[in-house]
Order: structure tokens, then sequence, then C-alpha cells
């Protein structure tokens, strides 16, 4: 017997003209929000994994952009922007609609995980965070409103990184540090930081980057062990010393004395493929002060107590002994720093053939003012330079011989980074015609990656309260601890950090 079944036992819906809706369309509905909750999750899932990378990219992005010279946060938020999913970013990507962004910046000072010193940075932060927000739209969620249900017709996803401009282990590198000696370095200064002589304040910035080295391998860094040399620094000056004197810098062992600095030498121009490099010795006149050393920290860390065994030490004023006040200016030969990169450049290729995995960097601090006059340059002969143009060796165009000579050694793969201290807008008087140059854009144009005065990335600025300050592209000024922590931030990489640590 056929049995007639109610309407009220078959579950449906009615529709607008009160018709029931079978139950089989409600359980396809059913069916369809559910898969479609399903897929749409997925898709949300994959859209948030991608606005995560994004967010990470902004934000390494604006920490390297912060170690940069002339950094602001105008700067970096602009370097964010550009890594960001937003408008025209790199990461920019048609499932991640209406994409906002937020960058907020801290000086974080109580963490292992951040070494850089907010100094370092133009902006005066360490830290940056960079949160990104998108709005993507729901599909198949949207079928149960058939039952119903009031169902999202979009989803909002939100990330949120942060990054150190410097932190883990910093290359493995080689540092020619390249110091003018010369007369107007005994002027007297007065910046953050600093009220001493140019040369005093000098040797605190050098002081200030061996802290932010590490002097020895991982495995070597702890007090009380022998030290196996990662980073290495030479002491470069000019003008040249008497060799077998350097000792009274370096060792404290007297004073130096303007009867040892020497006339400018030559030394011969660095080629590709150079392996040694022997440091002139006896009576002849040296640039280098120091060899490469890595011995300057007491437990064999970043961030170390100098000890007073180092010649690197000593020769930077770091000990308190007798007779140990550094390098001094005393001059008297005018100002000529092409032979001092050349012999800089040589040493560095032959360490880095020595240490391989090693990178060369090479820092040059002057005025940017080369002047030497006839009988202050001699030759591979011991005789006196004379004219001969821009070709090195040449009393002419000496300016225009130390760019030369800088460019060579990028050419041949160091990092040439360049402070301008005390640099002016006028000068080079050695330098006529066409070839006509400022101090000021001597320094620049030395710098590696130069290509204009608003794209320096090696260049470097004083913001000292001299005569000549702002004269030298003040967008790239900091003061002398800020720049050489700038140059060991760089040493490093950038680093994502856990959000809490800002």
């Amino acid at each position: 017997m056929k049995r007639r079944i109610s309407s009220w036992m078959m579950p449906g819906l009615k529709d607008e003209r009160g018709q029931m809706v079978p139950w089989l369309l409600l359980l396809s509905g059913v069916l369809i929000g559910v898969a479609g909750l399903t897929i749409d999750l997925g898709h949300a899932y994959i859209c948030h994994r991608e606005l995560l990378a994004s967010t990470d990219a902004a934000a390494l992005a604006g920490a390297y952009a912060m170690i940069q010279p002339g950094a602001t946060t105008v700067s970096v938020t602009a370097a964010v922007k550009s890594y960001s999913s937003v408008t025209n970013g790199a990461n920019a990507a048609s499932d991640l609609p209406n994409a906002n962004i937020a960058t907020s910046f801290a000086c974080v000072t109580d963490s292992v995980m951040v070494q850089a010193p907010c100094a370092a940075s133009g902006t005066g932060y360490n830290v940056i965070q960079v949160s990104q927000t998108a709005q993507i739209p729901t599909y198949f969620i949207q079928m149960l409103s058939l039952m119903g249900i009031k169902s999202a017709q979009s989803m909002t996803l939100g990330a949120t990184s942060s990054a150190t401009m410097a932190s883990g282990p910093p290359d493995q590198v080689n540092v020619a540090m390249v110091l003018d000696s010369t007369n107007s370095m005994s002027q007297s200064e007065n910046e953050t930081g600093c009220t001493s002589s140019r040369i005093n304040c000098a040797l605190d910035g050098i002081q200030f980057l061996m802290t932010e080295l590490a002097p020895c391998t991982q495995s070597t860094s702890k007090s009380g062990v022998a030290c196996t040399a990662y980073d290495r620094v030479s002491l470069f000056t000019y003008p040249n010393v008497q060799a077998n004197k350097a000792s009274n810098d370096t060792a404290c062992t007297g004073n130096m004395s303007s009867n040892y600095i020497l006339p400018y030498t030559t030394p011969a121009v660095p080629t590709s493929g150079q392996k040694t490099w022997t440091a002139p010795s006896g009576t002849a006149g040296t640039y280098q002060i120091t060899g490469y050393l890595s011995d300057w920290s007491s437990n064999n860390q970043i961030d170390g107590s100098f000890v007073t065994t180092s010649n690197l030490v000593n020769a930077t004023g770091g000990s308190t002994g007798s007779n140990c006040n550094g390098i001094q200016a005393l001059g008297g030969q005018g100002t000529y720093f092409a032979g001092a990169i050349y012999a800089a450049q040589a040493s560095l290729m032959a360490q880095a053939y020595q240490n391989p995995g090693s990178r060369n960097v090479m820092i040059v601090l002057s005025d940017g003012d080369a002047n030497a006059s006839s009988g202050h340059m001699i030759n591979s002969s011991g005789q006196n330079v004379g004219n001969s143009g821009n070709t090195y060796p040449s009393l002419q165009d000496q300016c225009h011989q130390a760019i030369t000579a800088a460019n060579n050694a990028t050419t041949l793969g160091t990092t040439v980074y360049t402070i301008a201290y005390g640099a002016a807008s006028s000068g080079c008087s050695m330098d006529t015609g066409s070839l006509a140059i400022s101090p000021c854009a001597t320094l620049q144009q030395m710098s590696s990656g130069y290509t204009s005065t608003s794209n320096m990335p090696h260049f470097y600025s004083d913001s000292s309260s001299s005569t000549n300050k702002g004269q030298c592209a003040s967008q790239y000024a900091l003061n002398l601890q800020g720049i050489f922590g700038s140059i060991a931030a760089q040493l490093t990489k950038a680093r994502l950090i856990p959000n809490g640590v800002t």
C-alpha cells in the first residue's frame, strides 16, 4: 500500500511564491556552503602567507635602508613601501587588493638580538616594524545565505614583521683603515660624542668600529682560549712614517716625532690576481702602521674591552699607559693620499688570498684636499716626483689621482667607504682647468657605488660643529660614532626579529 508523505515531513523552505523548496535543494546549498567555506579559507591561508612574505620583505628592505648614508624615516618608509603589497609595490598582487601598510621605528638597547647602535642610522633608530592589511573577497562561502545565514562578503588579513639593521654573525672582512694624520687633523673638534682634536675623535671612531667587529671565529669567541682570527683590521696613515719608528705608535716605546715623518712614497698600482704584499721596513717610509690584527678584545667577542697588548689598540689611543697617545697629526708633508690607497689595496688583496671567503673593505677618512708640493713626493727610485698631468705619480691633479686609486680598488673587489671629515667645497689647488674639483666631490667620487650626489651608498660626511659642517652633502651627515656604527652595520646583514623585541 502506498503511503502519502505529508509536507511537514519533507524538510524545505518556501520561495517567494509560497511554494516549498525541495529538501534536496536545501541540502545542496548546505554542501556548497561547506565546500565553499573550505575553499575560501584555503584561499585566505594562501593569501595570508603571501602577505606575510611581503611584510617580511618590506621590513628587511626598511632595515637595510636604515643603514644607508643619508637615511631618514621618510627614505626608509619609501623603501618599505617599494617592497610591500601596496599599489606599485614590488610585491603587489591581484589577490591582495587594497593593501594598506603602517611603519613604526624603535631604538632598542636592551636586547641581544639588536646589535647596531641607534646612532648608526640617520633615523636615530635601529629597529623597524611593518604591518600590512588586505581585504580579500569571499566566493563560495556566500552560498550560506541560501539558508538565511548572514555570510561574510570579504575577509581582512593582517601581518606584522620586525627587523633590525644588523644582527647575527657578520661577514668576514679584512678592513684597511686609511687615516689622515696631516696638520689639519690637529684642529679642535666639538661634536656629539667627542670634544677633542680631530685626530683623537677619528681614533675614537675607529675604536668604536673595532668593538662592533667580530675578532674571532664563533668557536673561539670566548675568554681563555686562543683566538682564531675572523675580522682583521689594519691601520694605514698618511703621510708616511719611518717604518722602524712605527713602534712608537703601536708599542708605546716612545713619542712619534716629526723627524720620522717622510715624503710620500708612490707604491705600484695593484693589479688583478695580486697575491702578496710586503710592507716597507727599516728607514723606508711606510703607510701601514699595523698589520692585519684581530687581537683587540679581552674576551674574543664583539664589544669586549680592549687589551693593552694589541698594537692596534695602542695605535688608536685605546691604551692609557705612558706614551700611548695613538697616532698624532704631525703632518709636515702636505696632503697626498693616492699612494696610501694603492698600498692599502695591495695589502687587502694579499689578505683576501690568504683568507678565502673573506671580503675586503677600505675606509678612507680625510678632508679630501690633496696639495703636496715639490719635494714632498718621491717615486720608487727615491727621486722627487714632478708634474706629469694626472698620470700617477704626479704633483698635478692630486685629487683626481686619489679618485683613480679608490676606483681601482673598487674594480678589484674592495668596498671603499669615504668619510669627508671637515671637507670643504673649495680646494684641490693642484687640480686645475677642466679637472678642477672640490675636496667634497673628491671624496664622494672615491666611494664605491657613486653615480651622483643623490646616490652615494658608501659616502659619509661628519656632522661636527666646525665651519665646514654641511658643506659636504649634509643629508649624509652623522657624527663619527654614528658613521663607524653604520659602516659596521653594513658589514653584517639585516635580520628579522620577534615583534615583541620592539
